[in-house]
């Protein structure tokens, strides 16, 4: 079993050996179901980075990214790791996959119209690698037309969508907006991931 409760098939254990994820974590609070799918990778033996927007950090502290990583959490464009580090452009060129998750309207929609006002959002409107999404949010907000229109755009332009599914919503209704439970997410991970080489020729971010 993993440190978030999740246990990963014994087929897939250590099939992600050098691929790098860099997991994007919105305010929502499906960020919670985040800690098992970074658990998830790790034991499947990705490389694992996660970026935090400010309000993802009112739902689930750095400290779990970074013990389950054993890397440092990145949740500011003013705080690099290392010296010289630009972290919006540096974390997608080390990356195979970009991951957002949970993908709130509010993320959608700042990378739909071009809005980079923070790390995440900057990251993602300069990713050197594939982007996927994985929605989160209400049935109202999902299914609202400027929601629905900027999803289009980014499906139009070459991200990836993982969900949302329907069932029962952190509001008590249920509906579409849930998101992908993280052993589903995984799996499209995994996927995505094993249809190309990993980049094992760039450095990777020291553990």
């Amino acid at each position: 079993m993993s440190a978030a409760g999740q246990e990963v098939p014994a087929h897939v254990t250590t099939v992600l050996a050098g691929y790098e994820v860099c997991v994007c974590v919105s305010g929502g609070i499906a960020a919670y179901k985040v800690a098992a799918l970074v658990a998830l990778l790790t034991q499947a033996g990705c490389g694992l980075t996660v970026a935090m927007t400010r309000n993802a950090r009112r739902f689930v502290g750095d400290l779990t990214f970074r013990t389950l990583t054993g890397r440092p959490v990145y949740t500011s464009s003013w705080r690099a790791t290392r010296a010289g580090e630009i972290p919006h452009l540096s974390l997608s060129e080390i990356a195979d996959l970009l991951v957002v998750a949970p993908a709130t309207a509010n993320i959608i929609g700042k990378v739909a119209n071009g809005i980079a006002d923070d790390l995440v959002s900057s990251l993602l409107l300069g990713a050197d690698c594939p982007v996927m999404f994985a929605p989160a949010m209400n049935t109202r907000m999902w299914q609202h037309p400027a929601v629905q229109r900027n999803v289009a755009f980014l499906r139009e332009a070459g991200f990836l969508l993982s969900g949302p599914e329907e069932g029962r919503l952190a509001c008590g209704t249920s509906g579409p907006g849930r998101m992908r439970e993280p052993a589903a997410l995984f799996e499209d991970i995994r996927s995505q991931l094993l249809r190309n080489e990993p980049r094992r020729s760039i450095p990777t971010v020291p553990r």
